[in-house]
């Protein structure tokens, strides 16, 4: 950015954003915030019909051209698929959002044994956590990143979190009166996925520098979504701000971090986490 005009900075207009795991809670919010600038935001899910109904719903209320693609991220061939079907719609990709991730609930049936305290953790799920959030984000990026940089124009924006950052307080999850076996344990998989991602973020930052492609991660703190009253105050306790994020919050971020705004910005995780990582 030299001698520009700083809105001009944060303009998408014809921007063609992929954005993967992009039907979820955050998902669609990145895809509003391209929209919002005037980007093509272009939603891949394992289930077709939300990624087709985020689409539509972005094309409706932002008047932009949206695409949404049932792609499975964990499989590579799947992956170069998809970007023959962008190419053939939008003719070109400038933008990456790793965004995918499994979704583990910290809870487990009654009288059962939590499966997700490390000790007893399984193979399958850590298998499956860390294909759907590393490994894809790792395929994504080899396919989609290789086709920006062989255009040597484009930016990956990686998914990370404050659990990137700093360890889960699994104080947060304790129930009173039992055992310490059998608590709920945020799984490990979530922090080594988001750590990971950071890593990503500054090999790729580094690799493809002289390719003209930036690289950033962003790493949010929770967000709130009707959650149950007493882990909302036990989290927010542990956050300066004393509160959990709302679904819009990221938006901005998200354009910054895509966008010639963010132009001098390569190899950087940014953290927006209401200053709990500060603690």
């Amino acid at each position: 950015m030299k001698n520009t005009n700083l809105k001009n900075c944060f303009d998408l207009s014809g921007k063609v954003a992929v954005i993967t795991g992009g039907s979820g809670l955050l998902g669609k919010k990145h895809a509003e915030a391209i929209a919002e600038f005037g980007g093509n935001p272009v939603i891949l899910d394992i289930n077709k019909e939300n990624a087709r109904e985020v689409s539509n719903h972005i094309e409706k209320k932002y008047k932009v051209k949206s695409l949404g693609l049932h792609v499975d991220i964990t499989n590579k061939e799947d992956i170069s698929s998809a970007l023959e079907k962008i190419l053939a719609v939008f003719n070109n990709v400038h933008i990456l959002i790793n965004n995918a991730a499994n979704d583990p609930k910290v809870k487990s049936e009654a009288n059962e044994k939590p499966w997700s305290r490390f000790e007893v953790f399984p193979y399958e799920i850590w298998k499956q956590d860390i294909e759907v959030g590393l490994t894809g984000a790792f395929y994504c990026s080899q396919v989609f990143g290789s086709y920006m940089a062989s255009n040597r124009e484009g930016v990956i924006l990686n998914v990370a979190s404050d659990l990137g950052v700093i360890a889960p307080d699994q104080r947060i999850y304790k129930k009173e009166g039992v055992l310490e076996e059998n608590q709920n344990v945020k799984p490990v998989t979530y922090s080594v996925i988001k750590s990971g991602l950071i890593g990503l973020t500054r090999y790729l930052a580094t690799y493809w520098a002289d390719s003209g492609i930036r690289v950033n991660s962003i790493s949010p703190g929770g967000v709130f979504n009707d959650h149950p009253a007493e882990f909302v105050s036990k989290l927010t306790n542990l956050i300066p701000l004393k509160r959990m994020a709302h679904i819009d919050e990221y938006k901005g971020a998200v354009v910054f971090l895509v966008s010639n705004a963010s132009s001098y910005m390569t190899g950087a995780n940014l953290v927006i986490d209401g200053g709990r990582t500060c603690w």
